[in-house]
């Protein structure tokens, strides 16, 4: 079984399977091994395969997983006992018998496994071996050539020594146009005019060339932060306001200058307790007011009742900042905070007056404008309906008109129509005819001219059907000369990292030992074979002529037992003696049979305890339990809802 177990692993580690190179036997492969290298052989088999190469962490999904690998299994054609224990509960007999179908049933061209990713090992040792020989393959350079990036050739690539053009990250604030891709947004004339004369290139601003790139990167990345930031802002707490997006930065903008003249005023207050002059912060701090009286976004004049509201309430709360602040002080005030409120609610209470007299003057007027689109409608379709009444009359008019011009003189008018009638009908006949002797060929040509073209339009379908299979033959032919070229390049690879002194008689002298082994096994059985059926045969000679020996001795005896006592007593030690013979024969073939059932329990305890009862019981047992906490948690988690 070594040698079965070693061209195994040897297989799967050639397919790209993940085995430690300290393994040598199928007992080491835990579950996740062999499910890991059963499904990387069923992908190599079948491309359409979709399941996972890992266990799954839930117990119901690793019961559904190992059954799906059992019915892929048994649609490959596996004739032996399958079901999930077989994966998740495996023995070493088993496990060997399924991974060996499973070798066999892989493709015997290398291209299709060559095409599937090796494994970390493989992958890693395969670099070092590249950068090593490309390291020794190329020339020593001292480190005083190394400043121009000498380039040097190798068999299989250019190698560069040095880095002349590498230079330290170092970036520098840049500016870029701002809002121009967004033409509902308005630009001043100066920014413009800033921005196509007076700003620079993004590749001219930084002092060092080399600095372009680290600076629009530094830069992009800030913007994307910010952007990220005002995303996860506007879904957290922007949504929640119920405002555009231009009115909730107009409020933010509005909140951060109240704190900045907050802190202005406290600071301001500070300096005049300690005595120091104030005037720079309340100048800044009159700025502050002054901007937020411009800020873009408000609204003035007409608004929504909640735009009045809100702008009552941040009035109110600037007065306070501003009386807090200590500015006007000295000037006298006409009012006090009561009446101000009362005026505010006055205030409030008119423009709602207003505000429900213009909205039931405006439904007014709408009802009267639907009135009168409704009476220009009718009035359209009625002026309709009488401008084709007047074409109507107008030609009934004309026909009429004529027909009462022609009244005086009927009969010459009737006979001039009559005749007229008659010559139209002639040459209405004439041109049929005419039509006719042209119509005829020009209707056989049409449908000669049919059938060539749908023989040629047949014909031109198969000749794109067979250059559309021509072009699909050639891209699979220039797939598979890829491929092979590919496979080509990494069989020369490795065929070049491969030592030179090992050949392949040592591996034909190991598989030739190995089958004179198996002959000498055949013959041995065989010699064994051939040995049971002459004792066999012996044994059934024997018998007989004993049988035929006690039937002639029975005979002779019996016959003078007749007149001889002494012949009498030697006939009853003859039946006795062949009574013991049988029950001895009897006894030996009964301890026969008593070893072989002996060899047979013994093979069967040994085949059990390769199988690992006790440690799939416990395993067993752990996932029923695992089982019942995920029963539990699914219970608990429907009745919760």
């Amino acid at each position: 079984m070594e040698e079965v177990d070693n061209i195994i692993i040897h297989t799967f580690r050639q397919i790209g399977c993940d085995i430690d190179d300290d393994t040598v036997s199928l007992k080491q492969f835990s579950t996740e091994m062999i499910i890991g290298a059963t499904v990387r052989c069923l992908k190599i088999i079948d491309d359409s395969t979709s399941l996972p190469q890992s266990l799954p962490p839930g117990m119901s999904a690793r019961f559904r997983m190992g059954t799906d690998l059992a019915n892929a299994l048994v649609a490959l054609g596996y004739k032996g006992e399958m079901g999930y224990q077989t994966f998740l509960y495996s023995n070493e007999s088993d496990i060997r018998r399924v991974l060996m179908f499973l070798v066999e049933k892989l493709p015997k061209d290398t291209a299709v496994t060559s095409d599937e990713p090796l494994g970390k090992s493989a992958l890693l040792s395969r670099s070092i071996a590249d950068s090593i020989s490309d390291q020794i393959q190329s020339p020593w350079i001292p480190p005083c050539c190394k400043k121009r990036g000498i380039r040097w050739r190798t068999p299989k690539k250019w190698n560069r020594e040095g880095a002349s053009g590498a230079h330290v990250y170092h970036s520098v604030a840049v500016t870029m146009p701002n809002g121009l891709d967004d033409l509902s947004r308005k630009i001043p004339k100066e920014v413009k005019n800033y921005y196509t004369k007076d700003l620079l290139l993004v590749s001219w601003q930084p002092p060092r060339h080399e600095d372009v790139a680290a600076s629009l990167l530094e830069t992009n990345a800030v913007d994307l932060t910010a952007a990220q930031e005002w995303e996860a802002e506007w879904n957290s707490a922007g949504l929640q306001s119920r405002l555009t997006p231009q009115e909730y930065k107009a409020r933010k903008k509005e909140r951060l200058q109240k704190k900045i003249a907050s802190q202005l005023q406290q600071d301001i207050q500070k300096a005049e307790s300690g005595g120091s002059s104030s005037a720079g912060a309340a100048d800044l701090l009159q700025f502050l007011n002054n901007l937020s009286d411009k800020t873009p976004g408000k609204q003035q004049g007409k608004g929504s009742r909640f735009t009045h509201t809100s702008k009552l309430q941040f009035a109110q709360d600037d007065d306070k900042a501003i009386t807090q602040m200590g500015i006007g002080e000295g000037v006298p005030r006409a009012d006090t905070e009561e009446e101000l409120r009362q005026k505010r609610e006055d205030e409030q209470q008119n423009l709602r007056d207003k505000l429900s007299e213009l909205t039931n003057q405006m439904e007014a007027m709408e009802l009267s404008m639907k009135k009168f689109g409704a009476g220009i409608q009718q009035m359209e379709e009625q002026k309709l309906t009488e401008e084709r009444n007047n074409e109507e009359q107008e030609d009934s008019y004309r026909v009429k008109k004529r027909t009462m011009d022609l009244l005086p003189d009927a009969e010459n008018n009737i006979a001039k129509l009559q005749g007229v009638v008659e010559a139209s009908a002639q040459r209405l006949v004439s041109l049929a005819k005419q039509w006719e002797k042209h119509r005829a060929p020009l209707i056989d040509e049409y449908r000669t001219l049919k059938e060539q073209n749908a023989s040629k339009e047949s014909e031109s379908l198969k000749k794109l059907e067979d250059i559309q299979e021509l072009r699909d033959r050639m891209k699979d032919v220039v797939d598979e000369t890829r491929a092979k070229e590919e496979l080509q390049k990494q069989l020369a690879a490795e065929y070049e990292r491969m030592t030179k002194d090992v050949n392949r008689s040592a591996y034909t002298r190991r598989i030739l030992e190995i089958v004179g082994n198996i002959r000498k096994q055949k013959d041995e059985i065989q010699k064994v074979l051939v040995d049971t059926k002459t004792l066999q045969k012996e044994i059934n000679h024997l018998s007989g002529k004993l049988d035929r020996t006690f039937t002639v001795t029975d005979e002779l005896i019996f016959k003078d037992a007749k007149k001889d006592e002494s012949v009498r007593k030697a006939y009853k030690y003859l039946a006795a003696l062949h009574e013991n013979f049988d029950q001895l024969i009897k006894t030996v073939e009964e301890t026969g049979s008593i070893v072989r059932e002996i060899r047979d329990l013994e093979d069967q305890i040994e085949s059990e305890s390769n199988k690992k009862t006790t440690a799939n019981l416990e395993k067993i047992s752990a996932d029923n339990k695992e089982m019942k906490k995920e029963n539990a948690t699914l219970l608990a988690k429907v009745k919760g809802k």
